[in-house]
C-alpha cells in the first residue's frame, strides 16, 4: 500500500433507517476499512443499535440528531465542525438524506447510491458509486458525467455460526425449511414467495425481517392455509445463524438493484433461489451458482424451490458454485481494497 493510502482521511455519513440492506453493508465497510491503513471517521444518524454494531467491529461513531426542524439544523452545524477538523481527503454520503446534508469544503465528496434514486439529490457531490453494472447505467443515463462514475459494489461476507436451532423456531428438525429476509415491502415480492411456499409439500419458510406488510403476509399465509408453516421471525441481526439453519435461501425480489442476502448465503454455502430482478440476475448464473424464475412468476419460483427440496446434491453444487464465484470476486478484502484504491485516485486527482 502507497504512502499516499495509509495517509488516506476518509468520513463516512449515514443519515438512514435503522435497517436495510445499505445500512447493513455500511456497517460491514466501516468495520473493513477500520482494519486498514487509512484514517476513518465514521458519522452517523443516532441509533443506539447501529452504534453498537460499530463499536462491534472497533469503529467508535460520532452520532448526531439529524431530524426535521431546529434540531436538523443543529446537526448540520455540528457536521460541519466534525468533518473541518478531522480534514479528510474524501466524504462519503450513503444515500438521499446524506447526500442532502453534504457538507462543504476542501474535499472530495463522493455520493454513494444503492438504488434508482433521484439524481438531483446529489448535485453537492463531485462523484457518485453505483453498487451495480444497471445503476452504473442509470446513474449515466440520467445525464451524470461519465467519468465520474464508479462501479464499487458490496462484499456479502458473515462469520459463520452455529446453525439457528429449529426448535426454538417451532420448526421440525427434517423439515425442509427456506430463509428470506429483508424489508416487509411490496419491492421484496414475499407474496409472491408465500404464494409459491403453498405449492410445495411440507416446505417451512422463515421471513425475518419487518415492516408495514407484516399484518398483510400474515393474513395472506393464513388464507393460503400454510400459517402452520411459516415463521415470521421479526427483524434478525443473526443472519448468518439463520442461513446455516435453513437449507435454501429465497430472494423473490420484484425490484432488487444488488442483493446482499445472495453475497451473504453465498459466503456461507447456502444455496439460493431468486427472482431475476436486477441485481440477483446480474449475481446468479442459473443453474451455475443458483436458480433464477421470472419476477412474479409462482409457478416457476415454486418449480425451482421444489427442484432444491428434490435434489439435495444438486443443491450443494449449486452452494459450492456461489461460495466460489463470492470467493473470486466479492470478499471483504477484494471490495474493500477497490474502495480504498478508488479514495486513493480520487484524492491524487482533486491534489
Amino acid at each position: 500500500m502507497s504512502e499516499k493510502q495509509r495517509k488516506l482521511r476518509v468520513v463516512q455519513l449515514l443519515v438512514g433507517e435503522s435497517w436495510g440492506g445499505a445500512e447493513r453493508f455500511f456497517v460491514k465497510l466501516a468495520g473493513a476499512l477500520e482494519k486498514r491503513e487509512i484514517d476513518s471517521k465514521i458519522i452517523i444518524k443516532r441509533d443506539a443499535q447501529r452504534a453498537q454494531d460499530l463499536r462491534d467491529l472497533g469503529v467508535e461513531p460520532v452520532e448526531l440528531d439529524f431530524q426535521k426542524g431546529i434540531g436538523d439544523i443543529l446537526a448540520r452545524r455540528a457536521l460541519a465542525r466534525e468533518v473541518k477538523a478531522f480534514a479528510p481527503d474524501v466524504v462519503v454520503a450513503w444515500m438521499n438524506r446524506a447526500a442532502r446534508r453534504m457538507p462543504s469544503g476542501d474535499f472530495v465528496k463522493v455520493g454513494r447510491l444503492g438504488g434508482y434514486y433521484p439524481l438531483k439529490y446529489y448535485k453537492k457531490c463531485d462523484w457518485l458509486i453505483a453498487n451495480t453494472p444497471d445503476l452504473e447505467r442509470y446513474i449515466k443515463d440520467g445525464g451524470w458525467p461519465a467519468d465520474r462514475v464508479r462501479m464499487l459494489t458490496n462484499f456479502g461476507e458473515l462469520e459463520p455460526m452455529a446453525p439457528a436451532s429449529r426448535a426454538s423456531l417451532d420448526t421440525p428438525e427434517d423439515a425442509f425449511v427456506l430463509l428470506s429476509m429483508g424489508r416487509l415491502h411490496d419491492s421484496k415480492g414475499f407474496d409472491t414467495l408465500i404464494s409459491a411456499v403453498a405449492k410445495v409439500d411440507g416446505a417451512y419458510l422463515w421471513l425475518a425481517g419487518a415492516g408495514e406488510l407484516d399484518a398483510t403476509l400474515r393474513q395472506q399465509a393464513e388464507a393460503a392455509g400454510i400459517s402452520d408453516r411459516v415463521r415470521f421471525l421479526g427483524w434478525r441481526n443473526d443472519q448468518a445463524a439463520l442461513l446455516q439453519g435453513a437449507d435454501v435461501c429465497v430472494v423473490p425480489s420484484r425490484h432488487e438493484p444488488l442483493s446482499n442476502v445472495v453475497l451473504e448465503a453465498w459466503s456461507l454455502s447456502c444455496p439460493v433461489v431468486a427472482a431475476a430482478s436486477e441485481g440477483p440476475g446480474w449475481l446468479i448464473d442459473h443453474g451455475e451458482n443458483g436458480l433464477l424464475s421470472p419476477v412474479d412468476d409462482i409457478n416457476a419460483l415454486a418449480l425451482n424451490i421444489q427442484a432444491m427440496k428434490d435434489a439435495p446434491d444438486d443443491a450443494r453444487r449449486l452452494a459450492e458454485g456461489g461460495h466460489a464465484k463470492w470467493q473470486k470476486a466479492f470478499s471483504v478484502d477484494a471490495i474493500t481494497n477497490q474502495f480504498i484504491d478508488f479514495f486513493a485516485e480520487i484524492s491524487r486527482k482533486s491534489a
